[in-house]
């Protein structure tokens, strides 16, 4: 603390937030179907910046114009293709 003026400061201040690899990375994990708090747990950081980050990208996504209109490849998942394909009728 500088005695003339009551100023703190820090030898060697760091950034303000998160790289823009671990924002990625939580992004990239919320696709592959983890929830916001077990991101937060493994990436150590707030799960509602997860929840930020994510609706960010989506965004962002939404916004852009790289999205094709018409797609070539279709994924889904086993889910749907096996409720698409069941043999035997529903009972109930």
């Amino acid at each position: 603390m500088c005695r003339g003026c009551g100023k703190t400061s820090t030898p060697e201040p760091k950034g303000r937030g998160y790289s823009e690899d671990i924002r990625e990375k939580a992004v990239r994990m919320y696709v592959e179907g983890n929830n916001f708090r077990r991101i937060g747990r493994l990436l150590g950081v707030n799960y509602q910046s997860v929840v930020n980050w994510v609706n960010a990208y989506h965004e962002k996504v939404k916004d852009s114009a790289a999205l094709p209109l018409s797609t070539a490849t279709i994924e889904i998942d086993e889910l749907w293709s096996f409720v698409g394909e069941k043999k035997t009728e529903r009972i109930s």
